[in-house]
């Protein structure tokens, strides 16, 4: 009763004030991860553009804890008068839902205000495995049943679930899931081949790739990208629904008024497009894709959080209790 006492009176109160006086005090950017991380960079990337335009400080704030959950739970908890933000990720936002008993509900307790950026993935083996090609990767899979594993930054994480669609989609193959604490931690394996393939981002991993350390046998974009042209995508390898990429968003506490909303959306599009926001996002691989309404970012947030779940019981990942 008091959340929709107080949504009512911001909903009569907050179209003049987001017009004409929003923002006027500073802006907190929660990022429920340990500064310098991907999500962190993110929030910072966007906090300093939008500070400039906006003539108020948007001060990043970061509370680690319980994949995210921790800063994410503090946003919901938060008045809906858009001075509380937080900068999601695609794993918190659309997985981690069905892993764990979240002290929110992440659809109603949050508002989707606009995507900012996403990343491919690449599927990647060690150059002295002597697979060059996907259908390769595959025939090898199927020949050695469990002999074959893959890294993750953990149960429930993008790279996770990237390898449980490629086991899926290529078969219903029979390779091991080993879970690390961070992409950190399962990268000197990988590169030395004591797992036998990948699905990291290309932020991740670029570098190896350029440098012949790690060898690229597809990525998940749906065009090749320039800057990799010999590296194919997955449909042109025979996995044409094979679709995944790691966004990052901006989401506030629910109930916000579409004023609000609307104003934060158009300053966000705006930050992330900025010739200098743009240079540091090509430079970590993404891209600087924002979504034309709030709306548009908020039904693409549903749609992922179903095929996620899905996915995920098709997998036969489970958490939760």
């Amino acid at each position: 009763m008091k959340r929709l006492l107080i949504a009512l009176i911001a909903t009569l109160s907050f179209p003049a004030l987001a017009q004409d006086d929003y923002p006027n005090k500073p802006i907190r950017m929660i990022v429920g991860y340990a500064p310098g991380g991907g999500t962190d960079i993110m929030a910072r990337i966007v906090a300093a553009r939008m500070s400039e335009h906006l003539g108020q400080s948007v001060i990043v704030e970061n509370r680690p804890g319980n994949s995210g959950i921790v800063g994410a739970a503090a946003v919901a908890k938060a008045p809906p008068d858009g001075y509380t933000l937080m900068m999601g990720v695609m794993s918190l936002n659309t997985i981690q839902p069905h892993l764990v008993m979240l002290p929110y509900d992440p659809i109603k307790d949050l508002t989707p205000v606009n995507l900012v950026a996403s990343v491919p993935h690449f599927i990647l083996v060690s150059p002295s495995s002597g697979v060059n090609t996907l259908a390769e990767l595959i025939a090898y899979c199927k020949t050695n049943p469990g002999k074959v594993s893959y890294p993750s930054a953990g149960t429930g994480t993008s790279t996770h679930l990237a390898g449980e669609m490629f086991r899926l989609q290529a078969g219903g193959l029979d390779i091991v899931h080993i879970p690390y604490k961070s992409a950190g931690h399962s990268m000197p394996d990988l590169l030395a081949g004591r797992v036998q393939v990948g699905f990291e981002t290309l932020p991740t991993t670029a570098a190896y790739v350029k440098q012949g350390k790690l060898k690229a046998l597809a990525i998940t974009t749906a065009k090749r990208l320039p800057e990799f042209p010999d590296v194919p995508t997955m449909a042109e390898v025979g996995l044409p629904n094979y679709k995944l990429r790691t966004w990052y968003g901006v989401f506030g506490p629910g109930d916000m008024p579409a004023p609000i909303v609307n104003k934060l959306h158009a300053e966000i599009a705006r930050a992330v497009q900025s010739p200098e926001s743009k240079g540091k996002l090509m430079e970590m691989g993404m891209d600087d894709t924002v979504t034309p309404t709030p709306e548009d970012f908020a039904a693409m947030v549903r749609s992922e959080l179903d095929y996620f779940g899905k996915l995920m019981k098709e997998a036969g990942i489970k958490l939760k209790e």
